[in-house]
């Protein structure tokens, strides 16, 4: 998976307990902010678990199935993480987005991961 020009913090990285009891001590929720530097983007990738996407500031053009969309500062989008899609920043200014997610408990890798086609 190709990428350039973007960094990734982990913020929050915590295993799920609670009252949803399907899920406790399976899964994790990870909350990631991505900086994306002008013109920095990551090329056709997965994720290994849903999530939910916010743009905290700049602009993010997301590529999915063949259909572009410009998300802005302040909007929020679901992905699946089973379908392939890409993610830039086409301005000329810093983009930061806010990924959160459910993965399993004992992922310790980066979410994003190639198609299995690549």
């Amino acid at each position: 998976m190709e990428t350039r020009s973007v960094t990734s913090v982990i913020k929050i990285d915590e295993v799920i307990f609670g009252h949803l009891t399907e899920l406790n001590a399976r899964f994790k929720l990870r909350a990631t902010e991505l900086t994306f530097a002008p013109d920095g983007y990551i090329r056709v990738h997965h994720h290994i678990g849903p999530g939910i996407r916010y743009v905290i500031s700049g602009e993010l053009t997301f590529a999915e199935g063949g259909q572009e969309t410009i998300y802005k500062a302040g909007e929020y989008f679901f992905e699946t993480g089973n379908l392939a899609h890409t993610a830039q920043n086409k301005t000329n200014v810093p983009l930061r987005l806010l990924v959160v997610e459910i993965l399993p408990k004992d992922w310790t890798a980066p979410a994003m991961i190639a198609p299995k086609s690549q």
